[in-house]
């Protein structure tokens, strides 16, 4: 079955980046634990699902995504200082280490510390993989249509449909 929109597909991928020419491992999943996602419903990158469309079951390929293709070049001005005050009860984060932060209106989102002054704790607001070429080893394991309930959900419910929230 060719993975087609509206359908629910399970797959394995070992992701890297690229940098300098040479891949550098970054995660991979499992046929024990795949990832599983609603297809054609903007979950995925789209590009990525460009590349996985009308493979089927058993198929393997492997692909890279560009930076405007994955998650966008890395913005200089997508940096907050955040006034060490906010630190107090925590104490001062690491250079590296992932914040939970909450904006005004409520959206969660992470960042990582980039600087760590006497005055403020600089935080990088950019994803994780931007400006970085991503390449994908994907192998296809399942592929069914989406149930009724998953398609109202907007998202999977598991490989076998079967999995609540």
């Amino acid at each position: 079955m060719a993975i087609k929109a509206n359908d629910v597909v399970a797959l394995t991928y070992k992701l890297h980046t690229v940098e300098n020419g040479e891949k550098v491992f970054v995660e991979e999943t499992t046929a024990e634990q795949p990832l599983d996602f609603l297809y054609g419903v903007g979950m995925m990158l789209p590009k990525f699902e460009e590349n996985i469309a009308d493979l089927n079951i058993g198929d393997k390929i492997s692909f890279e995504l560009a930076p405007d293709d994955a998650y966008g070049q890395k913005d200089d001005r997508a940096f907050a200082q955040l006034p060490v005050d906010m630190f107090k009860e925590t104490g001062l984060p690491p250079v590296g280490e992932v914040l939970p932060l909450q904006d005004n209106q409520g959206n969660q989102f992470r960042a990582v510390v980039a600087e760590v002054t006497p005055e403020v704790v600089v935080a990088d607001l950019n994803h994780p993989m931007a400006g970085k070429t991503l390449n994908f080893d994907i192998e296809i394991l399942n592929v069914r249509p989406a149930t009724e309930e998953e398609l109202s959900h907007g998202h999977s419910h598991g490989a076998d449909g079967t999995q609540g929230h």
